[in-house]
């Protein structure tokens, strides 16, 4: 894994052994920056369910002026320190080291730009914490909140949610979602 654009374009990135995270591919992962590659620049980014880092890092490398990143997993907490270091972002990346609800609680912006997340795919959390950051004063109607979930995941507790839905990206095994508050 390595970043694909930007300031540290080409440095390799660390990810955690085992089975616990995946790491974004970089071919969906420039997909992605492709397609939100205009609200980056400047933004307060959240990598949510961070794993190795490797999306917040490159919303750094392409501009973003501070990313959080939100993990309890050891192993990958240390990927994220390695990884900051390495691309010469520490200044610019927050780790929150705890589980990702209680994470929003401690995030003390005026708004977050953008809010990537992706907790393991079957985990009952995606729907807690979309419900979580409608409530949140940082979450305003500017910000832009994807989600990265399998293509059979079962997304009906959308409807009962403030939220509305304003692309999907279809790969092969996964899907991004971006959505706004309403």
């Amino acid at each position: 894994m390595r970043v694909i654009a930007g300031e540290a374009r080409r440095i390799l990135l660390s990810t955690p052994d085992g089975n616990d995270t995946r790491p974004t591919q970089d071919r969906i992962k420039e997909t992605l920056f492709n397609i939100i590659q205009m609200e980056v620049p400047g933004s307060v980014f959240v990598d949510l369910c961070a794993g190795s880092g490797g999306i917040g890092i490159e919303a750094l490398s392409r501009g973003a002026r501070k990313a959080y990143f939100i993990e309890n997993a050891k192993k990958a907490l240390a990927c994220i320190q390695d990884n900051l270091q390495r691309t010469r972002f520490t200044e610019q990346g927050i780790i929150l080291r705890q589980d990702a609800l209680s994470a929003l609680h401690h995030i003390h912006e005026k708004q977050a730009d953008i809010i990537y997340i992706d907790p393991p795919y079957e985990s009952p959390l995606m729907p807690e914490l979309l419900k979580a950051l409608c409530v949140m004063d940082y979450v305003t109607k500017q910000t832009l909140l994807i989600v990265e979930t399998s293509l059979d995941s079962d997304l009906s507790f959308l409807e009962s949610l403030p939220l509305s839905l304003e692309r999907e990206k279809r790969y092969k095994g996964q899907r991004h979602l971006f959505l706004r508050r309403d």
